[in-house]
């Protein structure tokens, strides 16, 4: 085994890789909590029976999908680097594809298979390194910054520290309301130990409000710390219904769209987290990365597992650098975080009763970390700035993450052409350019 992770040649050990996967998952654990909560749109009252995803199922799904995406990331491309269902992914799954574009959750799910199983083919080929380059790294910034300002609207949205106003559209809500406190209460105590460096930070907020709530019975007691594995029977292969069963729901322009979407963010967020943590672990090496190729391909099988048990995108985790910072170096770290993902299947009795404000100091500081990108961006250059905003803005005010990524898309050829820099924009931009103009136009 040493051997076969190259502990001798990363100059690491059992108890660090150890160490570092448990630090990992501690700091992503939150998902398992967030992404029931997000896809099931528990929050959001008075719709269809139909439109509620079963949550219990979705935990099962959200640990199987991260316990599998860890595993093939640690054994086939060796990297310290934890994979599960992403966070603004999956509030696109939820809140632009169910409630937006009133797509079926069944269907959305058979989305993310495909954008899965395409990616699979792009990371088996030499078309991936054309699509990355294709698209401006402004663009790719501004994506990344704005998914992380609409998360955080959605979790103070939540929380009911932003509510609706007829008169100005927002307003700040009723902030003695004790549910709205405890949220308050989450989020300082999660910055708090977010600036202190704890890691984990995140996971340990949610667990400490959680037990405040308790105390103060603004969350229910669980029936049980250790329980039976939720039953995955309302997810596990729903992805395969319309491709047997009602193939021309697929065919129209809006399901294209779910699919570039998914397709996209996966893509990009990453290939921005890869280079992240192999930067921090010191793993580049002559300004590229090592076996690239497998560690995408083990990105892209999550994904088309994890839409096969129910859940939506499947990637990799930037909270992955919280175990390289504790020692991590191997795949070693990732096959720890995967196996601590299968244990965390027994824990539902305790994790199900989490609510909204519970989990909502989680999404405004994932957001927060998101948004960091936006640094990346040259401000200065005018061309560029006009659609990098328009992505960033539009996400969280038009409350959709592709509505966001067509606009900025839209203007990003028209402001190039008018600077004279027609040049520079590549081929796939104007593609993507007229399939977004079509969206709009048509739907």
């Amino acid at each position: 085994m040493k051997k076969y992770f190259r502990f001798e040649e990363l100059g690491t050990n059992y108890r660090r890789e150890i160490i570092g996967g448990l630090t990992t998952f501690l700091a992503m654990a939150y998902i398992l909590v967030v992404n029931p909560l997000t896809l099931s749109l528990e929050t959001v009252p008075g719709l269809p029976d139909s439109m509620y995803m079963n949550k219990g199922a979705v935990f099962t799904a959200t640990a199987l999908a991260a316990a599998i995406g860890s595993l093939v990331m640690g054994l086939l491309a060796r990297y310290p680097i934890a994979l599960a269902p992403g966070m603004g992914l999956n509030a696109f799954f939820a809140y632009t594809v169910i409630l937006t574009m009133e797509i079926p959750w069944q269907v959305a799910l058979t989305g993310v298979l495909f954008s899965g199983i395409i990616f699979i083919l792009l990371s088996l080929s030499g078309i991936r390194e054309t699509i990355i380059n294709s698209i401006p790294s402004e663009l790719k910034y501004a994506v990344g910054a704005g998914i992380g300002l609409f998360i955080t609207f959605i979790g103070l949205q939540n929380s009911k520290i932003i509510v609706n106003n007829d008169a100005v559209l927002l307003g700040v809500g009723d902030l003695s309301d004790p549910h709205v406190l405890l949220t308050i209460f989450g989020l300082v105590i999660t910055i708090i130990m977010m600036v202190k460096g704890i890691k984990g930070g995140i996971f340990y907020g949610l667990a400490i409000t959680a037990i405040i709530g308790m105390v103060f019975s603004l969350v229910p007691m669980p029936s049980g710390v250790v329980g039976s594995v939720p039953s995955l029977e309302p997810t596990f292969g729903v992805a395969f219904d319309a491709i047997f069963n009602d193939p021309g729901s697929l065919l129209t322009v809006q399901f294209l769209i779910v699919v570039l979407t998914f397709l996209f963010v996966d893509f990009f967020d990453t290939a921005g987290t890869l280079i992240s943590v192999a930067n921090q672990a010191g793993l580049m090496k002559d300004e590229k990365l090592p076996r690239a190729s497998k560690a995408l391909l083990a990105d892209a099988i999550a994904t088309t597992a994890g839409a096969v048990v129910g859940t939506s995108t499947t990637t990799s985790y930037v909270e992955s650098t919280a175990g390289v910072a504790a020692g991590a170096r191997s795949g070693l770290a990732a096959v720890v975080t995967g196996v601590l993902f299968l244990l965390s299947l027994f824990f539902y009795p305790l994790l199900s009763v989490i609510t909204a404000n519970v989990t909502a100091p989680a999404l405004i500081i994932v957001g927060v970390l998101m948004v960091s990108s936006i640094g990346r961006i040259d401000w200065t250059r005018f061309e560029v700035a006009v659609p990098a905003f328009f992505v960033i803005l539009m996400m969280p005010l038009t409350y959709s993450i592709a509505t966001g990524i067509a606009i900025g898309f839209i203007f990003y050829p028209i402001t190039m052409i008018v600077a004279g820099r027609m040049k520079e924009i590549h081929p796939i931009m104007y593609g993507l350019f007229f399939i977004f103009l079509a969206y709009f136009i048509f739907l």
